[in-house]
């Protein structure tokens, strides 16, 4: 018998496929990632047709019992997966006909490839989104956590790189927080759409058996199934929106990593990071590289490529399935392991941050970042602002050329700029005061850092009991 009617399609061909064509079209050595969720299904499709009476009771348990078998087989490492058979769809298929006989042969009434696919990687995708979603959560209670730890910690704030007022540490992870909360928002946003049913769509327009497509995902755990059988079978989108959602986090880690990757050098000194995330140098023996978050920040540009590729892959496809959709799980694949494993490395690491106080401190002195304070001051007492920013200008200038901070300058230094300026200036100009002024809802302010730190805290809490 040739390969060709070996196949599930081969009784239309007249020769055997290209041993290369063979091996270029096959998808099995990457899609068997799927075996497990394309087993889930068949068990839901089989007791879903004994239910309608496609199939007997007898043949559903027959069916059920020999995909449980394979399922212990590929866990084990005992499943032979064939490059002929193509995928894992007819590589598990052709097992269960070798265990079970004629029967397995029934298994896929109603259904075809293309819809099998697609409620696998929808299966796939629901699992990967709720194991993301653990460390999204750990990530984030970490990250509150030491904002609450650090709400009086004072750093210089930056606008440009550039010192520009003090702020807080708490505060400024915070920043990181809200960042993650909206990513939070849109991976559950888009569990939503993936979490709809294309088994029973067939080839592209249903199938003449009479399914109940309703049964299928409520035993599948899907929300309803798929209104229109051309879309279900063709689409890809959700698997692009994941993807989307997996470059703006990324995007987010990477600007945090630039952070943690600058915080740690010694120009600046802000922050040290637990030896267990750096490694050291082959040739320069003071080295302590932050490799987990230089990493991070390049795998950044990784999911970005595979954002592209979908959206390219997807851009001039007419309906229904095309070939070209095999090329969608690898860079999905891929997508889901770097999303997952960037997100350990940093649950991992941000709690175990070390600021390094005095730095910070220090750090927030140079550069004249109260000088936003001391104009404010001014116009409290009547200056007009243009004037005030002149005014504070001017004692800036005089900063510079005799070395000193403006917190630093006698009574009369200052006065000289303006005879406005009383000895209460001082209550401004202090790092401590400048933090503490900001004294409102998303303040720098340490008790408004607390305060935000616990809406965090219960938000989150609110995500993990399901609100």
């Amino acid at each position: 018998m040739s390969q060709a009617t070996n196949q599930s399609w081969g009784g239309r061909f007249s020769e055997p496929t290209d041993a290369f064509v063979a091996r270029f079209t096959a998808s099995v050595t990457f899609d068997q990632r799927l075996a497990r969720q394309d087993i889930q299904g068949s068990i839901a499709h089989a007791t879903m047709l004994a239910r309608v009476g496609v199939l007997t009771d007898d043949e559903r348990d027959t069916i059920i019992t020999g995909l449980t078998e394979i399922q212990g087989e590929i866990e084990r490492g005992e499943f032979n997966w064939s490059v002929p058979l193509e995928d894992v769809h007819m590589n598990i298929e052709a097992r269960l006909t070798d265990k079970i006989g004629i029967t397995g042969k029934k298994l896929h009434t109603g259904r075809s490839r293309n819809d099998q696919v697609a409620t696998d990687i929808r299966l796939f995708m629901r699992d990967e989104i709720d194991v993301i979603e653990v460390e999204l959560k750990r990530l984030r209670k970490g990250m509150i956590e030491l904002a609450d730890r650090e709400a009086e910690t004072i750093m210089p704030g930056f606008t440009h790189l550039q010192t520009a007022q003090p702020v807080t540490f708490g505060h400024h992870l915070l920043a990181w927080q809200e960042m993650l909360a909206r990513d939070h928002e849109r991976l559950l946003d888009c569990r939503k759409r993936v979490n709809v049913m294309p088994l029973g769509a067939a080839a592209l327009a249903g199938t003449t058996y009479p399914i109940d497509r309703h049964v299928s995902a409520e035993l599948l755990g899907f929300d309803r199934p798929t209104e229109n059988s051309l879309d279900a079978v063709s689409d890809r989108d959700f698997a692009i929106e994941f993807t989307s959602f997996a470059s703006i986090l990324l995007m987010h880690l990477s600007r945090m990593s630039e952070e943690l990757v600058l915080w740690t050098s010694a120009q600046f000194n802000f922050i040290d990071l637990p030896d267990r995330f750096c490694t050291g140098s082959s040739i320069m023996p003071q080295k302590k590289n932050p490799d987990v978050p230089e990493l991070v920040r390049g795998k950044t540009g990784r999911v970005y490529g595979h954002l592209m590729a979908l959206l390219t892959l997807m851009k001039s496809q007419p309906l229904a399935y095309n070939k070209d959709n095999q090329e969608d799980k690898e860079p999905l694949f891929d997508t889901v392991d770097t999303v997952r494993d960037c997100l350990k490395a940093f649950a991992d690491m941000v709690p175990a941050i070390e600021p390094k106080k005095a730095s910070m401190y220090e750090a927030a002195r140079r550069g004249f970042s109260t000088a936003t304070d001391l104009a404010d001051y001014l116009v409290r007492k009547g200056v007009a602002f243009r004037d005030a920013h002149e005014i504070v200008g001017q004692s800036v200038a005089y900063g510079l050329k005799t070395e000193k901070d403006l917190s630093e300058m006698s009574l009369d230094e200052l006065k000289q700029f303006s005879a406005t300026i009383e000895q209460d200036v001082f209550d401004v100009l202090t790092l401590e005061g400048s933090v503490a002024a900001r004294n409102h809802i998303g303040g720098t302010a340490p008790n408004q850092v607390r305060a935000a730190a616990q809406r965090a805290r219960e938000a989150l809490a609110a995500l993990k009991a399901g609100a």
